[in-house]
């Protein structure tokens, strides 16, 4: 028997990555200064394979960068 409604989740956070990241990891960096860091050097990536597996990962997560 069929499910009388139906219904699908949507996530409203959004979550903005600012661009530029830190160029280097440094000796005392939060986990949050390092994942932002490591973040923005994958959206820099060169190979269009991967910047596009990138970018679907990020609409996936609802994930976006920005300029700063």
């Amino acid at each position: 028997m069929a499910v009388a409604i139906e219904y699908q989740k949507m996530m409203m956070e959004i979550v903005y990555i600012n661009l530029p990241g830190p160029a280097e990891p440094q000796p005392g960096m939060s986990g949050g200064e390092l994942l932002h860091g490591f973040l923005a050097e994958l959206y820099q990536a060169a190979n269009p394979e991967v910047r596009n597996f990138i970018d679907s990962l990020c609409l996936k997560w609802n994930v976006h960068y920005r300029q700063g």
